[in-house]
């Protein structure tokens, strides 16, 4: 299934083939640079460009002798371009190589990463605008609060995927970053010009200070990020498998044609996207503490990091990738049912508009606390199903003596609750103010 949904490109950037690819653009800019300075003679940059091709099986074969990525590539070049070869990796150590590479790689799947949230987002703020007026039953605590409208929910979720772009984008920037300074971050055997020339034909930032690699905090801020992105589409599948249980039924994800629920119950339609979504994002997370823990390294660098990175940044990538279109199309094609949500506004026996009874009472001179005990008495007994609690508050002599029978029906108006509700699109970026409109 994950096929269906992964964008080839983003598995494309995290196979063998392409990360040497990367590695080899990074050698051929570092001797570009050196032909600059006058170090390398000029022509090799080109020739080597010209002649060296990665060969991932050739590689390997090597590397199984010699038990070293780089030195496998660099050999494998090598055996390529002939004398040329001596000035391949020159000054230079692994690191500059594979982090600077890591980084071009980073960029490049963000920016796909990027572009998916930002349609994914676009979709939940045209369903936000659809049921901007859908008015469905609030929850606080699984129970029955007050009335709100499922365009709401949904601006709610459009804000806090801005902020999940917005933690994604400063993720870019700070991955965004080379270095080839040498083997302890010195520039002993390579000039800083070498880094600056081939950090800028990349699009990267020269690292600050640099040991032996880029310091690893920059990648657990990547990684955090997309903890959070996570968080973000669980909350929403959580959400949807909520609104999608029998006895509620307001929503329910897409359902396809021959699709089936159950190997053995032929009525089930479950949420089984939203709850893979949900299954997902635990996987994400768990990869954040993994890379929290590569930020501490011996002295100048230790590989303990290495093998970590090799699984954590492909794989929570690739899932963010593919939790994003996934969750594009169960939004975009999200079965949602008004009219259960309308009935279910009804099942309390309209319980849910205590707090207009309990607040006109309070405008009306009775105390805050005498004007609670009363509807809170009157409430208990419409959970115990005396009788609907409008009835029971119409029929109160305590609540007539207050109230007129107009201003008692009108604590059971819903669309008191939703007065606010074009405010709550414009601040979230969903809407414009009406001409001539003050805006806070």
């Amino acid at each position: 299934m994950i096929e269906r949904y992964t964008r080839p490109a983003m598995g494309r950037i995290w196979t063998l083939e392409h990360k040497y690819e990367t590695w080899l653009r990074v050698e051929i800019l570092a001797l570009e640079a050196w032909e600059e300075l006058g170090v390398v003679p000029r022509g090799t940059a080109a020739r080597v460009r010209e002649r060296a091709r990665v060969d991932a099986a050739r590689i390997a074969e090597i590397e199984r002798r010699v038990h070293h990525d780089v030195i496998a590539f660099t050999t494998a070049i090598a055996e390529q371009v002939g004398d040329d070869a001596r000035w391949v990796h020159y000054g230079l150590t692994s690191s500059d190589v594979v982090d600077t590479a890591l980084a071009v790689n980073l960029c490049e799947a963000l920016d796909l990463l990027l572009h998916g949230v930002r349609e994914l987002r676009a979709v939940v703020g045209e369903q936000a605008r659809r049921h901007r007026n859908t008015v469905m039953m609030g929850r606080t605590h699984g129970v029955h609060a007050e009335p709100t409208t499922f365009g709401v929910k949904l601006a709610l979720w459009y804000a806090e995927l801005g902020r999940g772009l917005e933690r994604l984008e400063r993720a870019r920037q700070a991955v965004a970053v080379g270095k080839i300074s040498g083997a302890v971050g010195t520039y002993a055997h390579v000039d800083p010009r070498v880094e600056e020339y081939v950090c800028a034909r990349l699009g990267l930032q020269p690292e600050t200070v640099s040991s032996q690699i880029v310091s690893r905090d920059r990648h657990a801020e990547l990684l955090a990020a997309l903890a959070i992105l996570a968080g973000t589409y669980d909350k929403m599948a959580v959400e949807i498998r909520h609104l999608q249980r029998t006895e509620v039924r307001e929503v329910e994800e897409p359902f396809r044609e021959g699709q089936k629920g159950s190997s053995a119950m032929p009525h089930k339609r479950n949420p089984e996207k939203c709850e893979r979504i949900s299954g997902l994002a635990r996987v994400i997370r768990g990869h954040l503490v993994s890379a929290l823990e590569n930020q501490a390294l011996w002295h100048e660098r230790d590989i303990s990091h290495s093998s970590v990175e090799r699984i954590i940044l492909p794989d929570s990538l690739i899932l963010a990738d593919y939790m994003t279109a996934l969750l594009t199309e169960i939004i975009r094609d999200l079965h949602v049912y008004p009219e259960a949500m309308a009935a279910n506004l009804e099942r309390t026996g309209g319980l849910i508009y205590s707090q207009r009874v309990l607040l006109a009472l309070v405008a009306r001179g009775m105390s805050r606390e005498d004007a609670y005990a009363i509807v809170q008495e009157l409430a208990m007994r419409g959970w115990r199903g005396e009788a609907p609690f409008r009835q029971l508050v119409e029929g109160d002599p305590r609540v007539r003596a207050a109230l007129s029978p107009e201003e008692i029906a009108a604590c059971f108006d819903p669309g008191a609750y939703l007065r606010h509700v074009d405010f709550i699109f414009r601040r979230a970026g969903l809407d414009e103010p009406a001409p001539g409109e003050a805006s806070c």
